[in-house]
């Protein structure tokens, strides 16, 4: 939020009552002059004037504040550092405290901590006034000063690394955002003013030319950009602005891939966007919250990041602000949260920084609450405005966009290797394509992903009937259950348990899917119980609904269920066993208003093992849940 009393002008209001401040003539000449710039907003020739004044009079004290003010105005701050530092050396008694504010700023913005910190010090000492804004103002520039100084003693290591030719053009290529297995890039590249969307696909570990994203998402007439793709890569939430069918000066827009072509973008019309300004989504991996950038009223500064979530019609809810937790009286931007749902980079100037805009990140906790933000650290962030970072899925890397010395054009695409404190936490995923077990044909399928340690669905959408891809995150630390199901055809079920010493390395699968047919056998992959016991644990509620659901839309389906054990202990006590746990399943299928006739239960024990019994990884594949189809 920039609304600080004396935030750009400290004196001019002063200077508008026209005393004379110079008792030689050119001097003054050229400071009235100035004036008169100011009146037209002119600041580069009241510069010019007022440099003329002070070459007249050295001892202009007036005009070097002023010229301190403008050059800072225009952010400037070297010229408006050495202009004020001016004023304060030619001594006069009665120096206005805000002398030093002005100092202080423009030191804090050329990276003098020392300094700066030495003259907000003095300001917040002397200053007398009651604007509590802007004793807000200075207050946090102390804390910015102190802060950088103690970061600048602990610097981060940082490399950044140009992507290259193949990425970036003599054009401005900026806001890159990736999918979650690292092989799609996009990005907004503009030319000579239009802003559009650029893919790049990463063949044999190079990305390869980039090519105009789609025809029916970027246009001649608007800008397309700031853009968040879905890990999965199917949709492209992104901000349009001016456009006819726009709430506000920038609405949130979504595009849904179909097959290899892009659907085309629809707004998301009301509450999530206003006739306000509302831009820079970053949806979640699991496609049901979108953080975004809005200054609508009811948030804490200027701008401020707020979330929405998917409600089961399809619809967003009202969006809800971050709260001070992460926002401040200042302005947020450039949110991305990572893969693994829990951690969030942004941009602000209202956190303890280096200078203007930083970028930090937090942490969702258990509790729901968002961590106390980090800041990057020296020399990820600087006195220069650093924003628009992404995290690459596997939290290595950091990908930003500047104009840094050695570019191929007016802004490039970076990458540097990620502080191990500043990384995500880690993730992995499941990626294949659904085809028919028959006809290899590709097949429009479910795919559900729920984490049965916490319940959430991470992933719940349908390939395409042209591509039959899917892929799905799953944050290490997770239990989850996987199935892939589509009409006419047996479910495909699989269980992912990944503690968190396990690696990132991506499940890989080609999914062949039956049709239903008598003889037909499944294992239930996720249906659970304690050791030489018979009641289902909760995290089996999952799998036993989709078996649910199979009967339900089948009905002309007679189903077997079978329990299997390995050969440890008792063979009478394992058969016994065996059946209970299936009469279990019978059970529960029974209580969701399954008919009984439809259903039968059997034990079969140990006699019908899928592996040999000679490992502990082997006996956990026999001890199994199954069903067979014995009637159409």
């Amino acid at each position: 939020m920039k609304k600080t009393l004396f935030l750009f002008f400290l004196f001019i209001v002063a200077l508008h009552t026209g005393a004379q401040t110079t008792n030689i003539k050119k001097a003054q000449t050229n400071f009235d002059k100035a004036q008169n710039y100011l009146k037209q907003d002119n600041y580069d020739l009241a510069v010019t004037a007022l440099l003329d004044a002070v070459k007249e009079d050295p001892s202009f004290q007036f005009a070097f504040i002023q010229l301190g003010d403008i050059n800072r105005r225009t952010k400037n701050f070297e010229a408006a550092k050495a202009a004020y530092v001016s004023a304060l050396n030619i001594g006069a008694s009665n120096d206005d405290p805000r002398l030093f504010y002005g100092l202080a700023e423009s030191e804090l913005n050329t990276g003098d901590y020392p300094n700066a910190l030495i003259h907000i010090q003095l300001f917040i000492k002397n200053y007398k006034g009651t604007d509590k804004e802007f004793i807000n103002k200075a207050n946090k520039y102390l804390k910015d000063c102190e802060f950088s100084i103690s970061a600048i003693k602990s610097p981060q290591k940082y490399e950044p690394v140009n992507l290259g030719k193949e990425i970036n053009s003599s054009y401005r290529d900026y806001f890159p955002s990736i999918t979650a297995d690292g092989e799609k890039l996009i990005f907004s590249r503009n030319i000579d003013g239009n802003e559009d969307f650029y893919i790049s696909n990463k063949v044999n570990n190079e990305w390869n030319t980039p090519t105009p994203l789609s025809d029916k998402i970027n246009t001649a007439k608007f800008n397309e950009g700031a853009q968040s793709i879905s890990p999965d890569g199917s949709y492209l939430f992104f901000t349009g602005c001016n456009r006819p069918d726009g709430l506000g000066r920038c609405d949130i827009y979504v595009s849904h891939k179909e097959g290899n072509t892009w659907g085309d973008p629809f707004n998301l019309g009301s509450p999530l966007n206003s006739p306000f300004w509302d831009s820079q989504p970053a949806i979640s991996p699991d496609g049901t919250t979108l953080y975004f950038v809005s200054n609508r009223p009811g948030g804490l500064g200027g701008y401020d990041i707020w979330k929405s979530t998917l409600k089961d019609d399809g619809y967003w809810d009202v969006p809800k602000n971050l709260g001070p937790e992460i926002n401040t009286a200042y302005d947020e931007h450039t949110p991305f949260i990572h893969p693994d749902g829990k951690t969030l980079y942004f941009s602000s100037d209202g956190w303890p920084g280096l200078g203007n805009k930083d970028i930090f990140l937090s942490r969702l906790e258990d509790s729901g609450h968002w961590g106390k933000p980090e800041n990057m650290g020296y020399p990820i962030n600087t006195f220069n405005e650093e924003t628009g970072l992404i995290v690459t899925p596997d939290g290595t890397e950091g990908l930003f966009s500047s104009n840094l010395k050695g570019g191929f054009g007016d802004m490039d695409i970076y990458r540097f290797k990620m502080p191990e404190n500043k990384k995500p936490l880690p993730i992995t995923y499941v990626k294949g394509i659904v085809k028919d077990k028959e006809t290899g044909a590709f097949i429009e399928a479910r795919v559900q992903v729920v984490n049965l340690k916490n319940k959430k669905t991470e992933y719940n959408d349908y390939t395409s009937k042209e591509t039959g891809d899917f892929l799905a995150v799953m944050p290490i630390g997770g239990n989850y259950a996987f199935n892939a199901s589509a009409d006419g055809y047996l479910f495909y079920s699989e269980n992912y348990e990944l503690n968190n010493s396990y690696t990132n390395k991506p499940f890989l699968l080609e999914i062949l899917l039956e049709k239903l047919k008598v003889g037909t056998n499944v294992i239930l992959k996720n249906i659970f119980f304690n050791t030489n016991q018979y009641n289902l644990l909760p995290a089996s509620v999952t799998e036993l609904n989709t078996l649910a659901d199979l009967l339900r839309n089948n009905a002309n389906i007679r189903i077997e269920i079978q329990g299997h054990t390995d050969n440890v202990g008792n063979v009478k006590d394992n058969e016994k066993l065996s059946m209970q746990r299936a009469k279990a399943v019978y059970d529960y299928l029974l209580e969701n208003k399954i008919a009984a006739d439809r259903l039968t239960y059997k034990g079969y024990g140990e006699t019908k093992p899928i592996a040999l019994n000679n490992t502990e990884e082997n006996r956990k594949l026999n001890r199994r849940t199954s069903f067979v189809i014995n009637k159409l």
